[in-house]
């Protein structure tokens, strides 16, 4: 087996953790997000000669993030304010936010929220740019119904 590359992992780390992270924690929330970035980057750093080698290395480790969380922690996410922070701005946005599908969430908090492109959501999610802009329409459509707000105010 090859000696394990501990510098190229290093730069890795240094770009993709703070993305990863991110998009976990837009998906599930602080503690749980925060808790599969974690995990996903234990798992990159065992395996990384495969890792490294990948198309979209942060992409699969988003992938192995998220079946860390619905293995380990099933429906334990859903009841932690996903944005407590965003309570500052709206009391009812932490609840308003929970209650969007996971895709929905995520893209509303990375590109509204953290002002990722859609593109950079697609890549890190794994999906098409075009489900990502309808993901975040449709979260931003139930947002302003469950905040009472039109497009307009």
């Amino acid at each position: 087996m090859p000696e394990h590359d501990d510098a190229s992992f290093e730069a890795f780390f240094t770009v993709a953790e703070p993305r990863l992270r991110r998009a976990l924690v837009a998906a599930f929330g602080t503690t749980v997000g925060r808790e599969a970035a974690i995990d996903a980057l234990a798992y990159g750093w065992e395996h990384w000669e495969r890792v490294a080698a990948m198309a979209n290395p942060v992409g699969y480790l988003y992938r192995v993030g998220q079946s860390s969380v619905r293995t380990r922690a099933e429906g334990r996410w859903r009841s932690e304010a996903v944005v407590a922070e965003a309570s500052w701005f709206e009391p009812a946005l932490p609840s308003a936010l929970a209650d969007l599908s996971e895709r929905e969430r995520q893209a509303v908090v990375l590109v509204d929220g953290f002002g990722w492109t859609l593109r950079e959501v697609a890549e890190v999610a794994g999906v098409a740019v075009s489900s990502v802009q309808s993901y975040r329409d449709r979260g931003l459509e139930k947002l302003r119904a469950a905040l009472g707000v039109t497009e307009d105010a």
